[in-house]
C-alpha cells in the first residue's frame, strides 16, 4: 500500500499522553496509586503487570470509560477529564473483539464514521483502504461469524483506526488467540504502528509480548509504576526485585553480607543498587548468567533438563536445597544429564540483591 493511500486511511503521527498522579479506588481496592507516566508521540508503550495491578484501569480512564479519583490525564498537554469518551480521539481494541455480529466486516470498520455522519461513499472508500491495510480486503462482505479469531481482531484494529485517532489503545487484544496467530498478529500490529507513527498503549500480562513489541515497557504493581524502560534495559537492569522476577526468569541464591557487597557461593560480589540494611539476603540471577562446569564432586546436582532448541535449561540443586536454573548451549548441556554434578559459578560483576 502506498504512503499516499495509507495517509488517506489514517493520519500519520501521534499525541503525547501523560498520567499525572493518577489515583482510582473501587471500594477498599486501590487500582491506581499515584501513577506518573508519559507516553511519547509515536511510541508503542506496553503496560505490563499481574492481574489487578491497574494497567487496564489506566487505559480505560484514558479512553473515558472510567473516571479517576485524583490526578490528571493530558493529551498533548491538555487535560481531557471533561471530554466525553466519544470525543477523545482514542481508538480502542478489546480482548473480546466486540464486533457487531449483524454487520459485515466493512460495515464494522465504517461504523464509527457512520456515527459521525460521514457520507456513504467516503465510508466505503475508507473501510476498503483500512481492510487493505490489515490485509483483509477480500473479506469486506463477510460477517464476524465467518471470520477466524485473528481475522476478527484485524477488523477490530481497522475499526479503531478508521476515526484517525490520536492514540491507539489495545487492551490485551491477543490473549484470546492461539499461539501461532498471536505471534503473527503482534508482528502485524507492530508493523502498522511503526508505519502510521501512532501513539499506542498496549496492555498485556505477557512479558514476551511486551518485550518483543514495545519501544518501552512500564511495569506496574499494585497500582504503582515499578519501572519504565526500553525492553533491553528492563531485562538487563531491573530497578527492583519485583521487576527482575516478573520480567524473564530469575533464580534466588542465598548470600551473606560482606562489607558493602555480598558473598555468594564462596565468592564476593559488588551489589547492583542498594544493599538492604537488615535481614537475610538473596542474590537474583538470570539463567544465562549461571555457569556450570561438569565435576564429579561438584556442589550442584542436575535435577532436570528442558530442551529449548539451541539452548537447554538445566535445573540444579545446591547443598542447602536451593534450586537454580541455568541456560547452556544444548551441546554443552549434553555433558550434564539429570543426576550429574557440576560446579556453579556466577559472573564476576555486580549482582542484584533482595531480602529473602
Amino acid at each position: 500500500m502506498s504512503t499516499a493511500t495509507l495517509s488517506a486511511a489514517t493520519h500519520v503521527g501521534g499525541a503525547t499522553v501523560e498520567f499525572r498522579g493518577l489515583r482510582r479506588s473501587f471500594g477498599a481496592t486501590t487500582a491506581l496509586d499515584g501513577l506518573d507516566l508519559t507516553v511519547q508521540p509515536g511510541e508503542l508503550l506496553a503496560l505490563l503487570g499481574p492481574s489487578g495491578c491497574g494497567k487496564t484501569t489506566a487505559l480505560r480512564i484514558l479512553a473515558g470509560f472510567e473516571t479517576h479519583d485524583a490526578g490528571e490525564v493530558l493529551v498533548d498537554g491538555a487535560p481531557i477529564t471533561r471530554i466525553p469518551a466519544h470525543r477523545r480521539d482514542a481508538g480502542m481494541v478489546f480482548q473480546s473483539y466486540s464486533l457487531f455480529p449483524h454487520l459485515t466486516a466493512a460495515d464494522n470498520v465504517a461504523f464509527g464514521l457512520r456515527m459521525r455522519g460521514t457520507g456513504k461513499a467516503e465510508r466505503r472508500a475508507r473501510a476498503q483502504e483500512l481492510l487493505e491495510l490489515v490485509g483483509l480486503p477480500q473479506h469486506a462482505g463477510r460477517y464476524p461469524h465467518q471470520l477466524s479469531g485473528g481475522q476478527q481482531q484485524r477488523i477490530a484494529l481497522a475499526r479503531a483506526l478508521a476515526l484517525k485517532p490520536r492514540a491507539l489503545l489495545l487492551d490485551e487484544p491477543l490473549s484470546a488467540l492461539d499461539a501461532k496467530v498471536r505471534l503473527s498478529l503482534r508482528e502485524e500490529i507492530r508493523r502498522l504502528q511503526q508505519e502510521l507513527g501512532i501513539t499506542t498503549l498496549f496492555v498485556t500480562h505477557d512479558q514476551e509480548e511486551a518485550l518483543s513489541m514495545a519501544d518501552r515497557v512500564a511495569v506496574l504493581r499494585a497500582g504503582r509504576l515499578e519501572q519504565c524502560a526500553a525492553p533491553a534495559e528492563l531485562y538487563a537492569r531491573p530497578a527492583t526485585a519485583f521487576v527482575a522476577e516478573f520480567v524473564g526468569t530469575m533464580s534466588r541464591i542465598p548470600a551473606e553480607r560482606a562489607g558493602d557487597g555480598v558473598a555468594v557461593l564462596g565468592r564476593r560480589h559488588a551489589v547492583d543498587g542498594a544493599l538492604p540494611s537488615d535481614g537475610p539476603l538473596d542474590v537474583l540471577v538470570r539463567p544465562e548468567n549461571v555457569h556450570l562446569t561438569p565435576a564429579a564432586d561438584g556442589t550442584a546436582l542436575v535435577v532436570a533438563a528442558s530442551f529449548l532448541g539451541a539452548v537447554t535449561r538445566l535445573t540444579v540443586r545446591l547443598a542447602d536445597g536451593t534450586e537454580v536454573k541455568a541456560d547452556l548451549p544444548t551441546e554443552a548441556a549434553s555433558a550434564l544429564p539429570p543426576g550429574g554434578r557440576a560446579d556453579l559459578l556466577l559472573p564476576d560483576r555486580p549482582v542484584l540483591v533482595d531480602r529473602r
